[in-house]
């Protein structure tokens, strides 16, 4: 039976991977999904889109009229509908 030579997978160098930058995205990630589903909790919808966050109410309208808000501003208007 002829088989091929197992070749190791390429190793990361620094130059190919930057460890700082995943740890930042993966926390951005982590907090993007954790205020989604805080905010399907309170009835609306986070959506992304190039301008920056939205808040959308169940009747398809974005809360407050904004569709530029930062994670910061997402979490605040969360924060103050719980009223926590």
């Amino acid at each position: 039976m002829n088989r091929k030579p197992r070749v190791a997978p390429a190793a990361r160098t620094a130059e190919t991977f930057d460890v700082g930058a995943a740890n930042t995205e993966r926390a951005d990630k982590l907090r993007r999904n954790g205020l989604r589903r805080r905010a399907r909790a309170s009835g609306l919808e986070l959506r992304h889109s190039d301008y920056g966050y939205s808040l959308i109410s169940p009747d398809g309208k974005r809360v407050d009229g904004r569709n530029n808000l930062t994670l910061r501003e997402v979490e605040a208007r969360l924060n103050a509908g719980s009223g926590t």
